[in-house]
């Protein structure tokens, strides 16, 4: 049997509903809410190398207690 493995506090109950969210969405929809994230002054984008993702993820997970970084 295979075992899944999530990150702490997701379940298969919760990708789902990702998934269905993004599945259902239309494409002005998306654009919307690309558009939103961009234009929160609490957040910043930054473009990061790939090899350098493990390391910001462990900041991230320091950062914010554990293994726990937000969805």
């Amino acid at each position: 049997m295979k075992q899944d493995n999530y990150p702490l506090g997701w379940d298969e109950a919760r990708v789902q509903r990702l998934l269905a969210h993004y599945e259902e969405q239309s494409e002005e929809e998306a654009v919307a809410e690309d558009e939103a994230a961009f234009a929160d002054q609490t957040q910043a984008v930054m473009e990061i190398p790939l090899e350098l993702v493990p390391a910001v993820r462990a900041l991230l997970a320091e950062h914010f207690g554990g293994n726990k970084i937000p969805a």
